[in-house]
């Protein structure tokens, strides 16, 4: 059996996080802590279900350790950022084996504000610590660019992986390959592009985990705008014709699940990309982003019906989004065997 990367709703070993520290993200001493709030109460909602480790940079043990309790293990190592899902590896394994893919990083597209000298080798480092074997690709790639149902399909984005800040030159057959080489995958279902708001200051150019992602096999999750005032109204139309019309690895027809926005369009005079699909499966467990919004408890209530045996725990992901990213974007499971 070769390696693949099971899905996220398979078992898990622990989940991973980065601690947030001072960078270009958050800009002063108030964001620093706000973030720091908000990954801390992400980091105790995940570990009522199962084992985390938070790295943190050189001299934040402490801060983290008051904010996360006894309960959450601390590794040190250099850090740039705070996006685990991004920086870290992507787990895989053979069902007897645990190996890591550590894709190569560059700051999601070699953005003007972003720093990634250190947390191009946090993959590799957080590998050794799980007793993972590495390997790695020349593929510019993030976790958060990648969904997989476990049964050999794959969701991309055109502006990502065949984005010219990312991997110029590739095409877009030559990309499939080493996507299917490295996660056990054999189809690829592409996305034109994110949601509007991830192509403002911080955001991704287009990752998918905001967008769409499997419950379950034959399964999708769909981010749906329904109000036209927002941009995205179109992008969901968009998306949801696009996957309705697909097939998965096993040729089967996809089941589409909409997932209603928040009601919420704009935030500091900026579109939103508030959405309810970047959420986190743990041993036992849901951690959905929380908004304040009416629309919260309906996307608790359809994540409920979709994981009955689940605990839906809503945490307020506001902050993490106004960095770029949502609870999703900061976890990375590590696959039990």
């Amino acid at each position: 059996m070769s390696f693949r990367m099971p899905p996220e709703w398979a078992p898990h070993e622990r989940t991973w996080m980065a601690w947030p520290g001072p960078n270009p993200t958050f800009t002063n001493a108030e964001e620093l802590a706000e973030a720091r709030t908000a990954w801390a109460s992400v980091a105790r909602a995940v570990r009522r279900f199962e084992p985390v480790t938070m790295v943190h940079g050189p001299g934040q043990g402490e801060s983290a350790r008051e904010l996360l309790g006894p309960d959450v293990d601390l590794v040190e190592r250099e850090l740039d950022d705070a996006w685990m899902r991004d920086i870290g590896p992507t787990f895989v394994t053979d069902g007897r084996e645990l190996a890591a893919v550590d894709w190569t990083f560059n700051g999601w597209g070699g953005q003007e504000w972003a720093r990634w000298e250190h947390d191009a080798k946090i993959g590799s480092h957080v590998a050794d610590l799980a007793g993972a074997k590495t390997y790695t690709s020349k593929l510019v790639n993030e976790g958060g660019a990648i969904h997989v149902d476990g049964e050999g399909t794959v969701l991309l984005t055109e502006t990502v992986q065949l984005g010219a800040g990312r991997n110029p030159g590739w095409t877009r057959e030559q990309v499939e390959a080493e996507i299917h080489a490295r996660l056990g995958t054999t189809k690829a279902i592409w996305l034109p592009h994110g949601l509007t708001g991830d192509y403002g200051v911080y955001g991704t150019q287009g990752h998918v985990d905001i967008v769409a992602a499997f419950a379950r096999p034959g399964t999708v999750l769909v981010h749906s705008q329904r109000d036209p005032a927002h941009p995205d109204h179109a992008r969901s139309q968009e998306y949801l014709a696009l996957l309705r019309a697909e097939t998965d690895a096993k040729g089967r027809r996809l089941e589409v699940v909409e997932v209603p926005a928040p009601t919420v369009l704009e935030a500091d005079g900026h579109w939103v990309d508030y959405s309810y699909i970047n959420h986190y499966l743990c041993n036992g467990g849901v951690v959905l982003c929380a908004f304040d919004d009416p629309q919260d408890e309906i996307a608790a209530g359809i994540f409920r019906r979709l994981f009955p045996d689940r605990t839906v725990t809503l945490v307020d992901a506001r902050t993490i989004f106004a960095g770029g990213g949502g609870i999703h974007c900061i976890t990375q499971q590590q696959p039990k065997i």
